[in-house]
């Protein structure tokens, strides 16, 4: 018999279902280290990974236990990562900048495949490609028209699915057909960040959670980093917190939005109807401006929807049965199928939607990933980490970026409930109008 239960009673994150218990990363901090890295996400562990195996002695530091955030809480999507079209950043950098800036993704997209095969993570990798839907059909003619701009401009691999061939790629009625991109991934977050965690602590690094830094002081010969546990003079110090930084870092913290995205999955379902909802198991998005993206589970039994669902930010109780109706919106045949867990993760947009890395005063960041981060975090980590150790390929083309902030921002978003809700307005008034005709 099917549940008709719609909230979740399990608010925790379903990734992490299938890893254990985390390994523990305890003792005492140490007098010094060369690299001191705050946030052990991606960007931090990939970092840190780079600066062991360099013969830096290597601290990472977490104000939570290892991979609290959005590292083991995203939908497990992977992308070029870039959001602006090479025709605006053309406009605003010129073309040689903008085609450096956008080829950073496709590096990024092939780099993290190299790296989780040669470093033999087991995290469900797979080059499944995307299927990005369009919500209304005025919204298909724009995306056929800048899928062949991406491919003559930039031979980015893609093809144009028509509504009336949709089902073929997704279960569902409700979009006007779409684009797929074939070079797009999935994996397995939680399991992924576990092995950049195995791979970093048999690198040499030192990785300690629950040790919060409450201050960076620049020195003569570093810096003096002073945590909740004590104090550390570090050489170099890279910050890599994204959608959780603080005004422990002020600079970067103006100039990162946080917000929350948030996920729901379904109990098991039978193998018929997922086949039917994901025949070729590609991870899923849409055209609205107020995103929901989703695929199947790894191992094919679940559903995995998110998106936002709310103006402000919000708790998973609420956020659950909203993506629930929302997800029973675009896929009927869901409707009283149950959802088991409900959970949150706080990402980073920048004020130009771009990434962002380089040093102020000092130290250096990675950070800004607009939703889009599992390679980009992690290859500009691993770049991070390269211009710590003084190697030339340590530079990317976001090193030399304006990274922009607003008068009066602080960190603290103010007017996203407002922007959030004009953009959802603004969709539901274009998705009538097209079921209306």
């Amino acid at each position: 018999m099917v549940r008709t239960t719609s909230h979740a009673p399990n608010h925790q994150v379903y990734w992490l279902d299938d890893v254990g218990p985390a390994p523990e990363f305890s003792g005492d901090l140490p007098a010094s280290t060369d690299v001191l890295i705050v946030g052990s996400g991606y960007t931090g562990l990939n970092a840190a990974i780079e600066t062991a195996r360099g013969g830096r002695s290597t601290l990472v530091l977490d104000a939570d236990d290892p991979g609290y955030g959005c590292s083991t809480r995203n939908g497990g999507q992977i992308s070029t990562s870039i959001k602006p079209t090479l025709e605006k950043l053309t406009a605003k950098f010129g073309e040689q900048k903008a085609r450096a800036i956008r080829g950073e993704g496709s590096s990024a997209l092939s780099w993290i495949e190299d790296f989780v095969r040669g470093e033999e993570i087991d995290c469900d990798f797979r080059n499944v490609g995307r299927f990005h839907a369009a919500h209304t059909p005025e919204s298909y003619e724009t995306l056929a028209r800048d899928t062949e701009k991406l491919r003559s401009q930039e031979g980015i691999e893609s093809f144009v699915v028509p509504r009336d061939e949709q089902k073929k790629e997704l279960g569902t009625n409700t979009y006007h057909g779409g684009v797929v991109f074939t070079k797009h991934c999935s994996l397995h977050p939680a399991k992924y960040h576990r092995g950049l965690l195995r791979i970093a602590d048999e690198a040499g690094a030192r990785i300690l959670g629950n040790c919060r830094v409450t201050a960076i002081e620049r020195t003569v010969k570093g810096f003096n980093v002073i945590t909740e546990k004590g104090r550390v003079e570090a050489r170099d110090v890279i910050v890599a917190t994204n959608g959780y930084t603080t005004n422990l870092t002020p600079w970067q913290q103006r100039r990162v939005i946080p917000i929350g995205s948030y996920i729901i999955a379904t109990e098991e379902l039978p193998e018929a109807l997922v086949d039917e909802l994901f025949p070729t198991d590609r991870i899923a998005s849409d055209t609205f401006k107020v995103l929901y993206y989703y695929r199947a589970s790894p191992d094919r039994r679940r559903i995995l929807f998110g998106g936002r669902v709310s103006a402000a930010e919000t708790d998973p109780k609420i956020s659950g049965p909203l993506l629930y109706e929302s997800m029973c919106r675009i896929f009927p045949q869901l409707k009283g199928r149950e959802v088991t867990h409900s959970w949150a993760g706080t990402v980073a947009y920048s004020f130009d939607e771009l990434p962002h890395a380089g040093t102020h005063d000092g130290v250096h960041y990675a950070m800004g990933y607009c939703g889009s981060g599992v390679s980009m975090a992690s290859y500009l980590g691993m770049r991070t980490g390269q211009k710590v150790l003084g190697k030339a390929e340590g530079k990317t083309a976001f090193e030399d970026l304006p990274f922009p902030t607003r008068p009066l921002y602080t960190g603290k978003p103010w007017f996203l409930p407002a922007a959030v809700a004009w953009y959802r307005w603004m969709d539901t008034r274009q998705y009538r109008r097209a079921v209306n005709g």
